[in-house]
């Protein structure tokens, strides 16, 4: 299971409004590389493929692939201000052997 901070959340809805992207689901995909980390990607995405798993938070639906599916079993995505005026999504996984749980 995936699941979404309420900053990621907000900033997905205000991306597809900003985007006039309307009811478009996100596409997570996550690809292992050769030396074992993790390659992550999300975007809009209208395509339908075989084997996507489609989630839906509070009115945002996201998809991921089968081939993503185990990988990405209990990730979080959060939105985070890393300095000021610069913010992104970072994805918490635990599955992804360079993950830092974060401190308490």
């Amino acid at each position: 299971m995936i699941s979404l901070t309420t900053a990621a959340l907000e900033q997905i809805k205000l991306s597809a409004t900003e985007g006039d992207m309307g009811s478009l689901p996100i596409r997570i995909a996550i690809k292992e590389q050769e030396d074992g980390s993790f390659h992550y990607a999300m975007g809009f995405d209208e395509q339908r493929l075989p084997g996507d798993n489609f989630l839906n938070f509070d009115g945002v639906d996201l998809v991921v692939s089968q081939a993503s599916k185990d990988l990405a079993d209990g990730m979080t995505i959060d939105y985070v201000e890393l300095e000021p005026g610069k913010s992104q999504f970072i994805f918490l996984n635990p599955n992804d052997p360079t993950y830092v749980a974060p401190r308490k």
